[in-house]
This record gives C-alpha cells, structure tokens and sequence, in this order.
C-alpha cells in the first residue's frame, strides 16, 4: 500500500500583502515515492504550494493559513525552515537568491558543512554531484560570474547532495538550454528511480518534462487544484487549452491530423506513442496543408563586421561575427549556456568593449554611448531582478518615459496600455517585491517596450512565463514587428524559435555556427549536437511515423498552427 508523504487537508492560504487566498481549499495527497509535475499560469498559486512544502511559507513569507499540512504522518506548517530542510530540498526559481558560498564548491558543500562532515567526504562528495551535473569545471568560479543554466545546475548540486526524501524543483529548465534541459529532466529521473525520491517538478516546459515519465500532473487555476490525474489523461482532454497552457507540439499535430487520442494506450514519451492508424492520419492530414514561405524584408538595419567583443582584455567572448539584421525581422539566438549569445546582445548596446565595425543605418555606432544606442536599441536583461529599480510596478515601467520628458497623460496612457498586453494591468498599483519571478520578468519587459525602440534585444523573454502570458506577450512583439520593429531574442525556447521568428543565429564558442531557418535548425542532427539544442518533437513524430517528408512536415505544421493561433 502507498504511503502518504505530503498531505494537504482543505488548506488555505493568505499572504499578508493580498486582499484573496493565493490557496484556496487544498485538498491533495503525494505518496512516498512519486515523481508530480505541477503546472498553471503564472500567479496560480504553484511556487506557494512549494514554498508551504519546504517551509519558506511561513519563515520567509509570511500570511494566514487554515486547514492542515502533514509531512512524513506530521504537521509540519509551523516548523522551522531547519528542521524542514531534513525533509525536503529546493531548487529555487531565482538561483540568485540560494546561493551562500563564495565559490561553486563552497555552495556545493554548504548543506555537508552545516551538518559538520569531514573535510575529506566533502570534498568527495563535491566532486560526485558537480560532475553529475557538468560544473566540475567551475568549482574556484563565484556563482554569480556564471550564464543563467550553469547556475541552475549548481542550486541543484547544492540540494541533490543533502540526499533529502522530498526533492522540489521549482521550475528547473527555466534558464537551461534545451540539451541541458534533457539532462536535467534525465538527471531527476534517475534520482527518482535510484533513490526512490518523491518529486515535486513545477514547471511551465511541460512538453521537455514529459520526455521521461511522471506519475501525476496537478493543474493549478487562481489556487485551487483543477485536475489531479496521469499525463494520458491530461493530454487526451481538452484541459491543457481550457486553461491557457501549451501542450506538447506532437500532441497539437496528431489532434490536428484527427487522431482520436483516447484510443492511445500512451501519450508520453513520444518513443512509446503507437497506433496502426497514426500513420494514415498524418499524411492525409499533410496533404491537405499549405506551405508559404513569406517574402522577408531585406532593407538593411544593423550591420556587423568582424565583431568580437569579451569581459576581459584580449580574451573576446564573442569572436569575428559578420551578418546583417533587416528592418522588421524577428531573428532568435539559440546556442548552449555560455557560448557568448547574452554577450553578444550586450556588446550590441554598448556594455562591452568591441573590436570589428558596428553599424546602424548605414552609420556607425562604435563610438556611440550607451544612452544614445538606448535611443534606438532596448534591452531586456534575462534576470529582472538586475533591471529594477523602482518600488511600484506601475513606477518602474514609466521611469524610461519619465527620464525622457513624456507628458504625464500620454505616460499614463503607454503605460496601460503596455500594462494589459504584458497581463499586469490587474496588478498595477502592486509593489515589485509582491510579484513572482515570473511576473518580474514582465514587468522588466513592458518597462522596454513602453519606449517603443527601433530594435528590442530580449535575453531569454519567456524564461519563466505561462503560455497565455507568452502569447500575449509574443503576439505583442509581433505586433511591434509589423509596425517596423526589429525582434532579436537569446531564447532556449524552442517552441518560441519555432513559431515566432523567422531566422535563427546558432553561436557556439562564441562564433556563428550557422545563420539559417529555425525548422531547418532543428531538423539538423549535427548543428543540434554541437549548439546543445534537442529536435522538435515534429520532426520526430514524422520520423517515427515514417512520413515522406518530416522537414516539410514541420514547415507545414508551423505555418498552420500559426493561422490557427491567429484565429
């Protein structure tokens, strides 16, 4: 019989700061053992039920509960964040805010060395976990000089090491580039099977989570759980679109092509999906889709040559890159973590110093301030917690159109307007330090596109959004696209490269591996291996039903779902 590990019991939770429960009536058993995905949108009450789970709720944010919380056959919400941590450890979301050591190794070790372990099974241990996760090679390296994904994969070092029952990982692809995902989500899997963890995965990536299996999938909607059930069941309902969340692209494509997904005895991995009819289905479904290819744009806007740029003198980061960006294109900068893709961008905007030609309009920029390129270059950074400044949410996005003298009305009116495209509007009169990680990113967004650049850089823009919130916001820029704007996004999302932009830079060691299409970016098995990149499962589904063409079959999809999304 299954034991219970994690026992909500009609729970309710109220921060402080909010006039409504974040939590509402939570009633949900986890048995010892169990892998659950948790997802939602944004704000839907997914990082509080984590943070009731390993005591930051109420050590660190505190509120009114109700209702009972048993971990391990014991009520535990009143605990201290010390005597929790022997149950459950976390990957926090901002791995800025859980890093203790001054080096890698040092965080590594801090969970051993609190707990008085001697210095040789230390550092044995050190060494295991971070070759586990590919940072042995940084252990004298401060975690904060590290890319987004290296820093993901040290926060998970520093809790997989205390060995506890109870793993959370609170949204873990978040900053991983898409190969680095697969590892991540391949890592987990074998701690659950070798270890017999209990796993809480909160997640918005809900397609590269279902690569390996879990047992159940919770859905959270304005903090009440709305479906408890098996991946199979979810995928084969209605549920995922109802409440705004994006479903796997080979679930999407076979509900197209009129497969009944009922009738599938499984629906995750893609390798375990089977049916005699599938095939049939597919292809039919294939020739009845068109593929247009629109004609680009090609009025020349941003020009480099022999570009190299680097944090330190003589070492160039970014090295001898050539292209041209076109007015009104929508390029993405896909590679692995650390090839040089936010140095690029941020070379780009003046921060670094640069070698080579930089030119705008036909005129060059490299002389050029910070202030006059932010004239007609924006930048959102991929940590928000960089770019703010302000208390208030609605201070923070008008602070741009203050500094440069806008009216007070017309401020007003560009603010709400961005407010409600980035789904802030609800939160407006919030204080910054309210929001989730989430919803800080928006804000750092909306505060940029409240200025209205001629380029936007974006590093890493749906890192941490639910898909309502990434549609609106994409179909936002798309929007600023068509009025003229140049889109140029650092991304790990595929999903995002696939369905909103047109042209891809794959940088790998800081050079350009390639400058192509994103389809044929991920149908490519050399470019995906040497820019840690991972297939479409499209491409992978017309493969594995033996379509003729799976290149033009993830075109065609592509340029459907586009329309359909549109509608």
């Amino acid at each position: 019989m299954k034991k219970p590990i994690i026992e909500f019991k009609q729970f309710t939770f109220q921060y402080f700061t909010q006039a409504e429960p974040t939590l509402q009536d939570i009633d949900v058993t986890i048995y010892e053992g169990e892998k659950v995905l948790v997802i939602g949108p944004s704000g839907s009450g997914k990082s509080t039920f984590a943070h009731c789970i390993n005591g930051l709720i109420p050590n660190q944010y505190e509120g009114e509960a109700k209702g009972e919380l048993w971990i391990n056959n014991r009520q535990v919400f009143q605990d201290s964040l010390f005597d929790r941590s022997f149950e459950t450890s976390t990957v926090l979301q901002d791995t800025d805010g859980q890093f203790i050591g001054l080096t890698v190794a040092e965080d590594i070790a801090f969970a051993l060395e609190n707990d008085e372990k001697p210095v040789t099974y230390m550092k044995e241990q050190v060494q295991k976990w971070a070759e586990i996760v590919d940072v042995d090679h940084y252990l004298a390296h401060r975690p904060q000089d590290l890319s987004g994904g290296q820093k993901q994969r040290v926060s998970m070092a520093g809790v997989l090491i205390n060995e506890a029952p109870i793993l959370v990982f609170d949204e873990p692809l978040a900053n991983l580039d898409p190969q680095a995902g697969q590892e991540a989500i391949a890592l987990i899997d074998q701690i659950h099977k070798e270890n017999k963890t209990t796993i809480l995965i909160i997640e918005h990536r809900l397609e590269e989570v279902l690569t390996h299996e879990v047992d159940r999938i919770l859905l959270f909607h304005e903090g009440a759980i709305v479906a408890n059930v098996t991946p199979n069941e979810l995928l084969a309902s209605a549920t995922l679109s109802a409440y705004g969340i994006r479903e796997p692209l080979y679930i999407s494509a076979l509900k197209y092509a009129g497969v009944d997904l009922t009738t599938l005895d499984q629906l995750t991995p893609l390798s375990k999906v089977s049916h005699p009819l599938i095939h049939e289905k597919l292809t039919q479904w294939q020739k009845q889709l068109d593929e247009k290819i629109q004609s680009q744009d090609t009025k020349p806007l941003l020009t480099l040559r022999e570009f190299s740029a680097g944090y330190l003198k003589n070492q160039p980061t970014v090295k001898q890159i050539s292209l041209t960006v076109n007015r009104k294109e929508r390029i993405s900068i896909v590679g692995k973590n650390g090839a040089g893709k936010s140095t690029l961008i941020k070379a780009i905007c003046g921060f670094l110093p640069i070698q080579g030609e930089i030119m705008l309009n036909g005129c060059s920029i490299k002389q050029a301030s910070i202030k006059e390129r932010a004239d007609h270059i924006g930048y959102v950074m991929q940590n928000p917690n960089q770019m703010i400044s302000q208390k208030m949410i609605v201070d923070e996005i008008a602070l741009g159109l203050v500094l440069r003298g806008v009216e007070e009305n017309v401020i007003k009116e560009k603010v709400d307007r961005v407010l409600k495209i980035c789904g802030l509007y609800a939160f407006r009169n919030w204080p910054i330090s309210a929001l989730s990680y989430g919803q800080k990113k928006r804000v750092t967004i909306a505060s940029i596109l409240v200025l209205e650049p001629e380029i936007i850089l974006l590093d890493e823009p749906t890192a941490g959004q639910d898909f309502y919130h990434y549609t609106e916001m994409m179909q936002f820029i798309d929007q600023l696209s068509e009025q003229g704007n140049t889109i140029i996004m650092v991304t790990h999302d595929m999903h995002l490269m696939l369905e909103y932009t047109d042209r891809v830079l794959v940088i790998d060691q800081g050079q350009l591996l390639a400058d192509t299409t994103p389809v044929d970016v991920l149908t490519d098995k050399l470019l995906i291996k040497q820019a840690s990149l991972a297939e479409t499962s499209l491409f992978t589904l017309a493969k594995q039903f033996e379509l003729n063409d799976p290149i033009a079959f993830t075109h065609q999809f592509i340029t459907h779902d586009r329309k359909v999304r549109k509608q």
